[in-house]
């Protein structure tokens, strides 16, 4: 069942469209994720969704009923905010309790439905604190939990993670992944960050000036862009992009080396654009590429090395053990079947469909 649709949604500020025709089906119990750079769109969608900001044109339907006139109140829905929105002269329960004031339930059932969630959200012994008194964890866990204890049939959520540090990033990651699992709702999550979005989403939306680019799983987003932008914007580092052109029986890179693609045709001596992940790279394991080593970032596991090859940067991963050095010279091999190819001018994948 289908819980949440959006239908050429179009939003304007005066003459200036910021959103164009956006469609978008999501089930219910789905996590999806809205990412993008700034001014891309996806907190002016979650916005339009949660009735903070009004439909220029087209449709946005939840659980079988078109919601554009209705108040925020009305929809069923609940937002999560990127400062928390809590209230500092107030208790955690009181802070959780305030998302039922206007419930029609008696004071033991607003006890008992608060408790309820502090104790999902692991808050049990901290709901006679005041705000002063957490951490920013536990702030944004007040925040969720002021919107779960009305039940809502969708969460929003306005890039929540962000004024967090690192670790703790990593932790409230986790922890809404494993409060999406307990409670099984909808979730609309937005973030400018891809690694959020890699690991909370069931699907991404990937959004570029008020353009939906591709919606899809982490997996299907990662290894198979739809286009360069995507193909760039998915993935630390972003995908190596080399100018080509088309060859009898596969590709010949801008440096003049020869990849054999044989699952793919192309039209001899068409200009495309050939991408590989900088883990498909393989240093010192084949000689497709040779060049010199820039800069090599040790990651533990892994090393990045950058790799100066005819005047252009290549992104490879190495050993971390092992890793080549600043300076060194290295080889690196490579396969047509890992390789992805576009069109130079539009950027779309020639490997859709």
């Amino acid at each position: 069942m289908t819980q949440l649709i959006l239908r050429d949604l179009v939003k304007r500020y005066g003459e200036t469209e910021v959103l164009h025709a956006i469609n978008l089906d999501v089930a219910e119990g789905e996590f999806v994720v809205l990412v993008g750079p700034s001014g891309c769109g996806k907190s002016t969608t979650l916005r339009m969704i949660a009735g903070l900001e009004e439909v220029t044109e087209g449709e946005i339907e939840i659980g079988g009923r078109v919601v554009n006139n209705l108040e925020p109140k009305e929809r069923n829905i609940a937002m999560v905010f990127q400062n928390y929105a809590i209230y500092p002269h107030m208790s955690v329960r009181r802070n959780i309790g305030f998302g039922l004031k206007t419930a029609k339930l008696s004071k033991a059932d607003k006890n008992a439905r608060i408790d309820e969630v502090a104790a999902t959200l692991g808050m049990t012994e901290l709901l006679e604190r005041k705000p002063s008194q957490l951490s920013g964890g536990q702030r944004q866990r007040v925040a969720i939990g002021r919107a779960m204890v009305r039940d809502p049939a969708v969460f929003l959520f306005d890039e929540p993670l962000s004024n967090l540090d690192a670790q703790l990033r990593t932790q409230m990651r986790l922890e809404i992944k494993k409060l999406h699992t307990r409670v099984g709702k909808m979730m609309i999550f937005v973030t400018h960050d891809q690694v959020e979005a890699m690991t909370l989403a069931d699907r991404i939306v990937i959004m570029k000036d008020g353009h939906i680019q591709q919606i899809g799983t982490p997996a299907e987003v990662y290894h198979a862009p739809a286009n360069t932008f995507v193909a760039q914007f998915i993935g630390a580092p972003a995908m190596n992009l080399m100018s080509a052109t088309g060859t009898s029986s596969g590709v010949r890179l801008w440096n003049g080396a020869k990849v054999s693609m044989p699952d793919l045709s192309i039209a001899e001596g068409r200009e495309v654009t050939f991408g590989l992940r900088p883990e498909d790279l393989k240093t010192n394991e084949g000689d497709v590429l040779a060049g010199t080593v820039t800069v090599a970032e040790p990651l533990g596991s892994e090393t990045l090395v950058y790799v100066d090859v005819d005047g252009s940067e290549i992104i490879a991963t190495a050993p971390g053990r092992t890793p080549p050095k600043a300076g060194d010279k290295i080889t690196l091999g490579l396969s047509g079947t890992d390789a992805h190819l576009f069109d130079t001018d539009s950027g779309v994948s020639l490997r859709a469909g």
